[in-house]
C-alpha cells in the first residue's frame, strides 16, 4: 500500500499528458506576460490592503523590515520554483512538482492545499477591493445598504454584493481565453504601477519623522500568551507581549507575505506559455525583484505619513493622504487600488483553476473538469465551478479571518517544492534544466528553515483550520483520488498484462 501512496508521475508523462487533444492548454504567453502577470498578482493587496493591517497590528513602521524579510522567504523559493518550471513546465505548479518526485499522496496533499489557498486568497483579493470601491462611493456621496455591503461591520445578514460580481465577471473573461486575460492585466498593471509610483513621490512630502518613533514598537498589540490568536511560536516558548519588538517584524512578515504569491501562480501557467524553459525562470524572479522594491518604499512612505496606530486596515494608503488633508490623492489612489486589484483576483483564479484542472487531468479528481474549451482552448468547467463557488465565498468572507490561512498555505507549497528539488536532482540528475536553483542543496535548506520560521509566527488558530482542511484532504483522497488515479490505474494495467497475457502474446 505504501508504494501505491508514493507512486510518482515521471515527468515525462506529465509532458506527454499535455498533448491530448481534450486536455491540453492552447500555449500563448511569452516572457514579458508572465512577468506582468507576475507584477499585477504581487503588486496589490500588500501594498494596498495588508500594509495597514501589518503596521497597526504587529510591527509599526519596521513594517518595511517584515517586506524584506518575506521578499527573501520569496527569492529563495523562487529559485526553487524556477527550477522545477523550466523543467516540468506543466499545468498545476507544486502539485505537478511534487507528483514527479515525492509521489501520489503529497502530491495531492499540496494541490488540495493550493486549492484552499488560491480559493480564499481571490475571495480575501475581492474583499479588499470592494472595500476600495466603498471607499470612492463614499468620497462621492453614495452609501451602499449595509446588507450588501460585505461582513466586516455588519450585523445580521451581510453579503458583499460587489466582491462576489468582480469574480463572477473574472470567471468570464479567463473562459474566454489567456490571451485576452493577459492583455487586460497589462493595461490594468500599468494603471497600478503608476498609482503606487504616485505614492511614493507625492507622499514623501508628507512624511512626518515623528510617525517613526518608535520604529520598532516594543510592546506588541497582539494577544497575550494562551490565546490562539498568538503567533504559534509564542505559545510554544511562552513569550510574553512584551519581548516581541523584534519578533513583531517576522509576525507581520508572516502575515504580509501574502502578497508575495505572485510568482506562485506564475508557475502555475508554464504549460500555457510559448518557450516556458526560457521564459518562466524570467517572469518568477523579474516580477519579484520589481515588486519588493516597491512594496518596501510604500510602506516607509506610508508609515511616515500617519502615526503607525492610526493607519486605516481597509484601505491604508487612501486614507492616509486623507489624514495629511489630501483627499484628491486618496480618490486616486481608491481608483488605482480598485482596478489593480482586479488582476490580482483573476490571476489567483487563474492559478487556482489550473491546478484543480491537473489533479482532475491525474484522475485525483473528477475528469469531467479536466476538458478544454473546444474554441478557447481553457479549462472552462474548472473555471466556472470555482468562480461560482468563491463568488459565493467572497459574498460572506471577512477579511481579517481568512489572509492567515492563504498565508500557512503559501507556505507549506513552498516547503514541498524546496524538498522536491533535492529530490529530484538525485533521482533525476539526467533531466535537462534550462534554470538550475544555485547552491543545491543549501538554498532549498534555506528556503524550507525559512518558510517553517514565517509559518511558527502564524496564529495557533490558523494552524488548527490548516489542519482540519488537511484532514478533509485525507478523507477525499481515500475515498474517491487513489481508486481513480489514472497512474494507479495505468499501473494495475501493466501488472495485470503481464500476469495474464493478452491472447495471442508470448508469455
Amino acid at each position: 500500500m505504501s508504494n501505491a501512496l508514493f507512486r510518482t508521475k515521471n515527468v515525462e508523462q506529465s509532458i506527454l499528458d499535455t498533448e491530448e487533444p481534450e486536455h491540453s492548454l492552447k500555449k500563448s504567453l511569452t516572457a514579458l506576460d508572465l512577468t506582468v502577470f507576475g507584477v499585477g498578482v504581487i503588486i496589490g493587496t500588500g501594498i494596498f490592503v495588508l500594509t495597514g493591517t501589518a503596521a497597526k497590528n504587529t510591527a509599526g513602521p519596521a513594517v518595511s523590515l517584515s517586506f524584506v524579510v518575506a521578499g527573501v522567504v520569496c527569492a529563495l523559493a523562487a529559485l526553487c520554483y524556477a527550477e522545477f518550471a523550466s523543467t516540468v513546465p506543466v499545468a498545476g505548479s507544486a502539485y505537478t512538482f511534487s507528483y514527479a518526485s515525492l509521489g501520489e499522496l503529497p502530491a495531492w496533499i499540496i494541490g488540495w492545499d493550493l486549492v484552499l489557498e488560491l480559493a480564499l486568497g481571490t475571495a480575501v483579493v475581492a474583499v479588499g477591493w470592494s472595500g476600495y470601491i466603498h471607499s470612492l462611493l463614499d468620497n462621492a456621496g453614495w452609501h451602499m445598504p449595509a446588507a450588501l455591503a460585505g461582513r466586516d461591520g455588519a450585523t445580521g445578514f451581510g453579503f458583499d454584493i460587489l466582491a462576489a460580481a468582480l469574480v463572477l465577471l473574472l470567471t468570464v473573461i479567463l473562459v474566454v481565453g489567456m490571451k485576452l486575460s493577459a492583455r487586460v492585466t497589462s493595461v490594468v498593471v500599468a494603471i497600478k504601477v503608476a498609482v503606487v509610483l504616485v505614492v511614493i513621490i507625492a507622499g514623501a512630502f508628507f512624511v512626518n519623522g515623528a510617525n517613526y518613533d518608535p520604529f520598532i514598537p516594543k510592546e506588541q498589540p497582539t494577544e497575550a500568551g494562551g490565546n490562539l490568536k498568538a503567533p504559534l511560536i509564542q505559545l510554544i516558548f511562552g513569550w510574553a507581549p512584551s519581548d516581541f519588538g523584534v519578533m513583531g517584524i517576522f509576525t507581520a512578515a508572516s502575515v504580509v507575505f501574502f502578497a508575495f504569491i505572485g510568482f506562485d501562480v506564475v508557475a502555475t501557467a508554464a504549460e500555457e506559455t510559448r518557450h516556458p524553459q526560457r521564459d518562466v525562470p524570467r517572469g518568477i524572479l523579474g516580477s519579484l525583484i520589481i515588486c519588493t522594491t516597491l512594496y518596501v518604499a510604500v510602506s516607509i512612505v506610508v508609515t511616515g505619513m500617519q502615526k503607525y496606530s492610526l493607519l486605516s486596515v481597509k484601505a491604508p494608503l487612501a486614507d492616509a493622504f486623507k489624514a495629511t488633508g489630501h483627499p484628491w490623492y486618496a480618490g486616486l489612489i481608491s481608483f488605482g487600488a480598485a482596478v489593480g486589484l482586479t488582476t490580482v483576483c483573476m490571476i489567483l483564479l487563474l492559478g487556482q483553476s489550473r491546478v484543480f484542472f491537473a489533479m482532475s487531468r491525474d484522475g485525483l479528481l473528477p475528469r469531467f473538469f479536466s476538458h478544454t474549451h473546444p474554441r478557447f482552448g481553457t479549462p472552462y468547467r474548472s473555471t466556472i465551478l470555482l468562480g461560482v463557488v468563491i463568488a459565493i465565498v467572497a459574498g460572506f468572507t471577512s477579511l481579517s479571518e481568512l489572509a492567515e490561512l492563504v498565508n500557512i498555505g503559501t507556505l507549506f507549497a513552498f516547503v514541498v517544492v524546496a524538498i522536491s528539488v533535492i529530490i529530484l536532482r538525485r533521482t533525476r540528475p539526467d533531466l535537462h534544466r534550462s534554470f538550475r536553483t544555485p547552491l543545491v542543496p543549501a538554498v532549498p535548506i534555506l528556503s524550507v528553515c525559512a518558510s517553517l520560521w514565517l509559518m511558527l509566527n502564524l496564529p495557533a488558530e490558523t494552524w488548527i483550520r490548516f489542519a482540519v482542511w488537511m484532514a478533509i484532504g485525507f478523507i477525499v483522497y481515500f475515498l474517491y483520488g487513489r481508486s481513480h488515479s489514472r497512474l494507479g490505474r495505468h499501473q494495475e494495467t501493466k501488472v495485470s498484462d503481464v500476469m495474464y497475457p493478452p491472447k495471442g502474446t508470448a508469455e
